[in-house]
Parts: C-alpha cells; structure tokens; sequence
C-alpha cells in the first residue's frame, strides 16, 4: 500500500509558477513509476508527467517545455514545478504511483486544485 498526500496547489494568474508536491507513505516508494495527472471540469483525467525509478520522464505536449517533473528517493517525494502557466492548465491534479511490473496496481492522492487566472 502506498498513501499518497498533495500539496501546493492555489491560485495564480496566467504565466506565473507553482510547485506541487507529493508525499508517499508506505512500502517501496523507489520502485513506484509516479505520474501527476489532472481533471479539468467536464473532462477526463489525463496525464500531465510521469517519472521512472531510474529518473526517466515522459509529458503530455501541452506541458512540454513548462513542467519538470522530480523526485527524491530518499524523501518519498515527487514534485512538479510548474511555469509559465496558462488558463487552461486550471485543474484537479493528482498524484499517481504505479507499479512498474503490474500497473493495475496504482494507488492516487486526493487532488489538490491549480486554478489559474486570464
């Protein structure tokens, strides 16, 4: 099991930053692929960024160039810095653990809400 609890979200306006974090308790965070993901009203759930045990990184494209996605082993931690933000990126974002060699083994935080202003 792993428990996952998010932190940094609020308000900001159009082009400013903010920083997410996310910190896991349980067993074997190290080996977890964690991801963030987001909700925006009326719309599905998708990925935002996600991180490999080993420091791989993937984006969606409408953050690529924006976000940075890390983590810290030591600290059960996985942090996205985001820039330059943008109306659009106004949404729930949640934070994700999946297991690397059985992904339908995934545990979610509760969200924490990014709202960004024009």
């Amino acid at each position: 099991q792993v428990q996952l609890v998010e932190s940094g979200g609020g308000l900001v306006q159009a082009g400013g930053s903010l920083r997410l974090s996310c910190a896991a308790s349980g067993s074997r965070f190290s080996i977890y692929v964690m991801g963030w993901y987001r909700q925006a009203p009326g719309k599905q759930r998708e990925l935002v960024a996600r991180i490999s045990s080993t420091g791989s990184t993937n984006y969606a494209d409408s953050v690529k160039g924006r976000f940075t996605i890390s983590r810290e082993n030591a600290k059960d931690t996985v942090n996205l810095q985001m820039n330059s933000l943008k109306p659009e990126d106004t949404a729930v974002y949640y934070c994700n653990a999946a297991h690397p060699l059985a992904p339908q083994i995934e545990f979610w935080g509760q969200g924490t809400q990014v709202t960004v202003s024009s």
